[in-house]
């Protein structure tokens, strides 16, 4: 690169500066409390692992193996990939670390991942995701709960009424066996009408191609076999009993029957929680159960069921974030009302208060950067009240201001908090 080139960000990326980091950390901070709420504990995994543990998981043929994952070798050759979802890592985690004995562990994550897709609205290839993961319960009481921590989270972030539930059930592998025979017969009559990507998912992912976003291929689905006739009883009256649950509850829902996870470990309940305010993009927040997970990567058998929510999409729709704290301007007139100015400075910050620092100019300039950091309350130090060891407290609303002594100042300064 020449020293006259522009630096820009890698495309896909962006720099959070503080207003739009303050919307990104509302988001984060409403999902991690509502999880604590549900008896949630925080963990984190490392931003990268070794390759298997993703190949292995998502399978080699989905779109986020074959052509999204930002994958490379690193100086002992060992193959390492940058985390492109969350659940492999905690499931690594869960088999590393012995939790067994811990079950059932109820989990929240939060952190950046990366994919190599087209940057679009919301959507990003370094972006971060909210998730949980419910591990250790097979009961349809698992599922409903993280549903409705799902929901609980979109509220408070008040989505109400701008995200819709769908909910489908992928059955247990029985069900999904006998479905995937017959949407293969069915879609063997169609295959020279079916894309290129859908024509190679026939033999090796044959689910994914009820999920298409190729209007070819979204005609051909809307006429193919729906996965509800396949279903055994145990499997029906799984989504039945969830169904009655999330309705005993107050959470509405629309039956998708063609929202699916195309992996075999996938089982059971699927869901999305989408919007039509993002465009083609409709989904914020999107999970299911996937008892075999952790046992196809070597571990005990496992049932679990979990969310991820883009952090990036929720942010564009977030209401209610709070403005920032409007702090306490300490402007100081002079050298010796500096010294003093570095001292109570510190002082009132270790009191609670926020505190910006006027560090030089004349008095008007000073006092015109108060007014850009919105401060609430001005603490003027001149050589005349330092003299009486006083300050001037100016509200920077009204304008009215008083002399106040030091030694008293965070008596005044608490009706600016």
């Amino acid at each position: 690169m020449s020293k006259n080139a522009k630096l820009n960000p890698v495309r896909g990326t962006q720099d959070l500066l503080p207003d739009e980091q303050r919307v990104h950390r509302h988001v984060e901070e409403t999902a991690w409390r509502v999880a604590e709420l549900y008896g949630f504990g925080e963990v984190s995994t490392p931003i990268f692992e070794f390759t298997d543990v993703f190949a292995r998981t998502l399978g080699d043929t989905t779109d986020i193996v074959t052509k999204e994952m930002y994958t490379f070798e690193d100086r002992g050759g060992e193959g390492i990939t940058l985390r492109p979802e969350g659940t492999a890592g905690l499931a690594r985690a869960f088999i590393s670390n012995g939790l067994t004995q811990e079950l059932p562990l109820k989990l929240f994550y939060r952190g950046p991942m990366f994919r190599y897709e087209r940057p679009q609205k919301g959507r990003r290839r370094q972006f971060h995701q909210v998730g949980v993961e419910l591990l250790g319960v097979a009961g349809v009481q698992a599922d409903i709960e993280v549903i409705a921590l799902g929901r609980h989270i979109l509220d408070d972030l008040k989505l109400t009424g701008t995200v819709t539930l769908e909910l489908n059930t992928l059955g247990d592998k029985e069900s999904r066996d006998a479905y995937r025979q017959t949407l293969v017969t069915y879609l063997e009559e169609v295959k020279d009408k079916l894309s290129e990507d859908s024509l190679k998912r026939l033999n090796t992912n044959p689910l994914r191609i009820l999920d298409s976003k190729d209007d070819g291929d979204r005609e051909i689905v809307a006429e193919a076999p729906s996965l509800m006739d396949s279903l055994n009883d145990e499997s029906r009256t799984f989504f039945d009993e969830l169904c009655d649950g999330l309705s005993r509850i107050g959470i509405d829902f629309s039956h998708n029957d063609r929202l699916v996870r195309g992996l075999d470990y996938y089982c059971h309940t699927a869901f999305e929680f989408t919007t039509d305010d993002l465009g083609a993009q409709g989904t914020v927040l999107a999970g299911g159960r996937y008892d075999g997970l952790i046992g196809q990567m070597g571990g005990p058998e496992t049932p679990g069921i979990g969310w991820a929510a883009g952090v990036e999409r929720l942010a564009l729709m977030a209401g209610g974030v709070n403005e920032p704290t409007r702090p306490i301007a300490v402007i100081p007139i002079g050298e010796a009302a500096m010294n003093e100015a570095l001292m109570l400075t510190q002082r009132l910050r270790r009191k609670g208060f926020a505190v910006e620092l006027g560090y030089s100019g004349n008095l008007g300039k000073r006092m015109k950067r108060a007014n850009k950091a919105n401060a609430r309350a001005a603490v003027i130090l001149g050589e005349d009240e330092m003299a009486r060891n006083a300050g001037t407290v100016r509200d920077m609303d009204s304008g009215e201001q008083v002399e106040v002594s030091l030694d008293r100042l965070e008596d005044t300064l608490s009706a600016y908090r």
